[in-house]
């Protein structure tokens, strides 16, 4: 996500000040990646899904300001959602994924900015054409098409893009999840997906999920919100790469009345046990970061401050931390991206063990 630094600081409910709009969009985006995140291994097992009709066209356009965050001043993100683009029955929650992964990886092939397309359309697919582009469907379609300019990507490199745990970025910088999330979110709706991609020029995707003629679904009213978590004065050391994440990470903890230390690296956050006088009680760190992991730092950290309680979080899910030994079975585990309630309540009760 694009780095946004905000104040603590409170303002009055609906106050225009761009400290509170800010922490607002930072409590939303995290209440929607959490609906998100149970998603990241769709490719490799079957999800429970909650299929909804929704106005594909009105998703778009409630996810464009988060888009637009996410993507950074560098890019040009456009929108092209054609007014007579029709409903597709699917879990909101796991479509949104699919674009924001997509959006992501836009992003992250163009280094140096770029220009982003996302394109709504109904497409009509006769069996001819399905015949000649596998695995296409005859039938009605909404097209979502969204289209990069960015360093496009080799033929071999298509043909594993879709696989669980294959990424070309270097080390600690992706999980590999992202392109595999989109392929099963998109199979497991009845859609299916056609690439076309140019090195040197971009690449575009075009998701094709099944259009239905029955009207959107009104949402559920709002489930009564769990108790707010308690607040502590303990002194919490973050660590963790990706700076958007350690600065929501480090809000929440202050607003809860915590003391918050943070390191963007292992390393870092060693140099700053060492010199720091005070007691640090518990470590909320990444587990895959360049350099040394997460699970290394607690096993150094600990044996400097063997008091000290420890919190892993990752974007892995925890199927995929158990299936890969990234940690020590019965470790307290706190899932990227998270709520701001979620990494309080947690923190919390293991401070309280």
């Amino acid at each position: 996500m694009a780095s946004r630094t905000t104040s603590t600081t409170s303002s009055p409910p609906g106050s225009t000040d761009p400290r509170r709009q800010d922490a607002d969009e930072i409590h939303k985006a995290a209440d929607r990646a959490a609906g998100l995140t149970r998603q990241l291994l769709a490719f490799s097992r079957q999800q429970v899904l909650q299929p909804t009709v929704i106005e594909v066209n009105a998703l778009v356009s409630d996810l464009e300001k988060m888009l637009r965050r996410l993507l950074g001043e560098d890019v040009d993100f456009n929108t092209r959602l054609s007014p007579t683009t029709g409903r597709v029955k699917v879990d909101p929650g796991q479509l949104e994924q699919v674009i924001m992964n997509l959006a992501v990886n836009a992003r992250d092939a163009m280094p140096n900015g770029g220009k982003l397309t996302l394109e709504s359309a109904n497409v009509d697919l006769d069996e001819r054409y399905a015949g000649d582009h596998y695995p296409a469907k005859a039938g009605p379609f909404v097209l979502i098409a969204v289209s990069d300019t960015g360093i496009g990507m080799t033929e071999e490199t298509q043909v594993h893009m879709f696989e669980p745990f294959f990424t070309t970025k270097e080390k600690g910088k992706g999980t590999g999840l992202g392109l595999a999330t989109v392929y099963g979110i998109v199979k497991q709706s009845g859609g299916f997906i056609w690439v076309y991609s140019e090195v040197g020029h971009g690449t575009t995707f075009k998701l094709y999920l099944p259009r239905v003629e029955e009207l959107a679904e009104r949402g559920a009213g709002p489930a009564t919100p769990p108790a707010r978590p308690s607040r502590g004065s303990e002194t919490v050391l973050v660590v963790e790469d990706e700076a958007p994440v350690r600065s929501v990470a480090r809000q929440v903890l202050e607003r809860h009345g915590y003391t918050v230390l943070e390191a963007p690296t292992a390393e870092t956050a060693l140099d700053l046990a060492t010199r720091y006088s005070g007691i640090i009680h518990l470590l909320l760190t990444d587990v895959i970061m360049p350099g040394l992991n997460g699970r290394e730092l607690a096993v150094r950290l600990t044996s400097m401050r063997p008091d000290a309680r420890v919190i892993f979080m990752s974007g892995y899910t925890d199927e995929a931390v158990k299936r890969h030994g990234v940690l020590e079975p019965g470790s307290t585990y706190l899932q990227k991206p998270f709520t701001p309630d979620a990494v309080a309540r947690t923190v919390r009760e293991v401070l309280d063990r």
